[in-house]
């Protein structure tokens, strides 16, 4: 079945939040933020932007009628600024007036007079100064201490990963507008809608059925909207509610980047110990989480970090620790990965470094600590269908990797200053909510009498093709044409406390509840067809739009079934609910199940750099990729691709960069780059593992937002393997993004300065 979005997308027909028709009446608003990054508010003058034409009321906090909070996992994080600003763009006021532009010139006339604090950007310095937003947390597995005496290397090291900006096409919005009785009706471009739910209950003082919040479909979001469309919404339903007229806020690409939090950098200092057969006896880390100036989701985030401290490896021994730090930047937030990223570079820059040192390919080290069935990752749940040998075997047989390197190794001794580097990157991603109560979904399907199907459920369609997938379910189940079956709007009055699409979780929690849903109403309706047909109800089956006795077609189609159902009085509409099985987690132990399943995966990564100017481009990325048994081969392979072509963005040309000021440096997409079509590895293969189907994915079908972003990491090993072959000197740096000044200034690094330019 191919995206049923498609041809709607193509014309230009898809309707996102701002394409809703506007109420006669509607306001609209704008958000000043602060232009200091850290301070004391002394003042706020309001005068000149009140009286600004066309502007109808400007709000503080001091407007807010219930909590200033919007912090959902801690309460640290103001929805406006009072007394303090703790990072440039931190919203400070709404200007509400007749058009944007007047709100937006009207904002230019706000003063505020800020006694400035000192700014930290640095995780590190803020972890020195012990601003941390909340305790550390260590996941262990067996004795590290008295492991490394039986080591026979031993390395020690440093390393950082940057930020990254989602980038979405669509940037936040919401358009609110009241109702009768006190109601508001909040259409939000999130992720979350419950979250926008609740965070407008706790900011307005309102009951969860006053608000009704409604989701069609996002432009994107790779979890900047899971928990950052909260504020804007909450905004624009306190304007609405104090003013009783639809209001329409939605942030410019300036604000957006200036205002919204990106992925978390981190910070690292690590010790891996390797017996003399290098397999790794011993593993401590400690990572320095910047998480921003306040909460958001950090603590979810670091815990993530903490599960994937051992990445695609048996660790018998590891100590893994995370700081979250508190600095003054946006509150960083959930981006695809959700910490895994920053947890998995460390490890294969540990196991780089101990290849370096110890004088092997870093593959070699790789390969002898897969993990395989049964052995226990760190927070003691144990490796089952494990598929990491499997994977790393057959990419080196179907890509003939020892062949490839061979390749590099021929074009290197024949190119002076053109150079080539090869990598292999092992995965390994773990999936469920690590919050054990967040892994619940609901769907409510409802027959109508005509034979048509609709669905809601409380999952979010945002390019992922997770309607295809919820279509695809119900069509299998009722045996009906997907044409018959139509998936609606997110709407939290038809499902809900609906958990975020997010943790790759999407398809599996709401398919899940989609099919439970099916499945009731085919058994209801076949129930009745026995009686229609004086049969046993286990001799017949629905098929092709028919029921069938026996195996034999009768006459009673899909149509006439639902018809004469309804005529009988029989229930056509469901709702389901589906709760992932066996997992759990014990924090006071810091161990438990909380995967449902594993995604495993091998890629192979080519780069091909110009050592006069430090440029390089992706030449190829080949993957085995574990599927489970795929329901939507070409959406997998859609979402492999692009989550593949971000994951390479973030370790090579993605800079995220702060100044002593606290100003994002790169705040536009004319300055912050991300890969471009001319970027994309020019030959890129991705193979299916030959599985079982997953017992708890949805139809067998594992999860594929997440995990092959994660395949990008091998190209920043794969560019420091070609600079050693320019300059064999060089100690690799563990600094991502490798960007091209970054790789010039290695590429001379201790250069040999006999070597002759052209044209010197």
């Amino acid at each position: 079945m191919k995206n049923i979005d498609s041809k709607i997308h193509v014309r230009g027909e898809s309707q996102y939040v701002n394409d809703i028709p506007i109420k006669e009446g509607t306001l609209f608003a704008y958000v000043y933020g602060s232009p200091e990054a850290h301070g004391k508010v002394k003042n706020i003058d309001l005068e000149k932007a009140i009286k600004s034409e066309g502007v109808v009321g400007i709000f503080t906090a001091r407007d807010i009628p219930g909590q200033n909070q919007i912090g959902s996992i801690i309460p640290d994080e103001p929805l406006l600024a009072d007394e303090e600003v703790h990072y440039q763009g931190m919203p400070v006021a709404l200007v509400v007036a007749k058009t944007e532009g007047q709100a937006r010139r009207a904002s230019k006339k706000i003063k505020m007079d800020i006694e400035k604090l000192p700014v930290v950007t640095c995780p590190r310095e803020a972890k020195k100064n012990e601003h941390l937003l909340i305790p550390p947390r260590t996941f262990c597995i067996g004795d590290t201490d008295s492991e490394w005496k039986n080591c026979e290397h031993i390395i020690e090291g440093v390393a950082d990963i940057g930020g990254q900006e989602h980038a979405y096409l669509e940037t936040h919005g919401c358009y609110v507008y009241p109702m009768e009785n006190g109601q508001l009706k909040v259409y939000s471009s999130t992720q979350a809608p419950s979250y926008v739910q609740k965070g407008i209950c706790k900011v307005m003082g309102l009951s969860m059925n006053q608000i009704e919040v409604d989701v069609t479909r996002l432009g994107g979001a790779f979890g900047g909207k899971e928990d950052q469309g909260t504020p804007w919404a909450c905004l624009a339903a306190m304007a609405s509610k104090s003013l009783m007229k639809p209001v329409k806020l939605i942030l410019d690409r300036a604000d957006d980047i200036k205002m919204t939090g990106k992925r978390h950098p981190y910070a690292f200092d690590y010790k891996i110990g390797l017996d003399k057969d290098l397999k790794i006896k011993s593993w401590e880390v400690e990572m320095y989480q910047d998480a921003g100036a306040s909460s958001d989701v950090s603590p979810a985030v670091m815990e993530r970090s903490l599960f994937h401290g051992g990445s695609s490896y048996f660790i018998p021994n590891a100590k893994i620790t995370v700081y979250s730090c508190k600095t003054n930047t946006p509150p960083n937030t959930a981006f695809r990965g959700f910490g895994a990223p920053q947890a998995i570079f460390v490890m294969e820059a540990a196991i780089y470094k101990a290849a370096e040192k110890i004088g092997v390919d870093q593959s070699e080290i790789q390969k002898r600590n897969l993990l395989s069935e049964g052995d226990s990752f760190p927070y003691g749940q144990k490796a089952e269908r494990c598929e990491a040998t499997k994977c790393w075997e057959l990419a080196h047989e179907k890509f003939n990797i020892q062949k490839l390197k061979q390749q590099v190794k021929e074009y290197n001794s024949k190119n002076k200053f053109f150079k080539k580097g090869l990598s292999t990157f092992p995965l390994c991603f773990g999936i469920s909510f690590t919050k054990t109560s967040l892994n619940q979904g609901r769907s409510l399907v409802h027959i109508y009498v005509d034979g048509s199907v609709s669905i809601s459920t409380g999952v979010i369609e945002m390019g992922q093709g997770v309607n295809t997938k919820i279509t695809q379910v119900a069509s299998k189940i009722l045996s009906i044409p997907r044409e018959r079956i139509r998936v609606i709007s997110t709407n939290t009055t038809r499902v809900a406390n609906s958990s975020p699409t997010a943790a790759s979780t999407g398809a599996d929690l709401n398919g899940g509840a989609t099919k439970i849903a099916c499945e009731n109403l085919l058994k209801r309706l076949l129930k009745f067809a026995a009686g229609e047909l004086s049969c046993d109800e286990t001799k017949l089956l629905l098929r092709d739009g028919f029921v069938y006795i026996d195996n034999k077609k009768t006459d009673l189609d899909w149509n006439k079934l639902v018809f004469l159902a309804y005529e009988s009085r029989v229930c056509l509409s469901e709702n389901g609910h589906y709760a992932t099985p066996v997992i759990n987690f014990d924090k006071s132990k810091e161990k438990g199940h909380p995967f449902s399943y594993h995604v495993y995966g091998t890629a192979v990564s080519v780069v091909h750099l110009d050592c006069l100017r430090g440029t390089y481009d992706i030449e190829l990325v080949k993957i085995v990729h574990d599927f489970g048994r795929s329901m939507n081969f070409d959406i997998d392979l859609g979402q492999i691709e692009g989550a593949l072509a971000m994951g390479i963005g973030y370790v090579t040309i993605e800079e995220l960069l702060f100044n002593q000021d606290g100003k994002n440096v790169y705040n536009n997409l004319s300055s912050y780059k991300i890969p471009d079509i001319n970027f994309i590895p020019r030959e890129l293969e991705i193979v299916p593992l030959d599985t079982e189907p997953a017992k708890y994915a949805i139809l067998g079908s594992k999860a594929v937002g997440e995990p092959p972003f994660l395949y990008g990491m091998g190209t920043f090993f794969a560019v420091l393997n070609a600079i050693k072959e320019f300059n064999p000197g060089f100690a690799a740096k563990f600094s991502a993004p490798i960007t091209f000044q970054k790789t010039l200034l290695s590429l001379y690094e201790k250069c040999d300065t006999s070597v002759k330019m052209p044209g010197t």
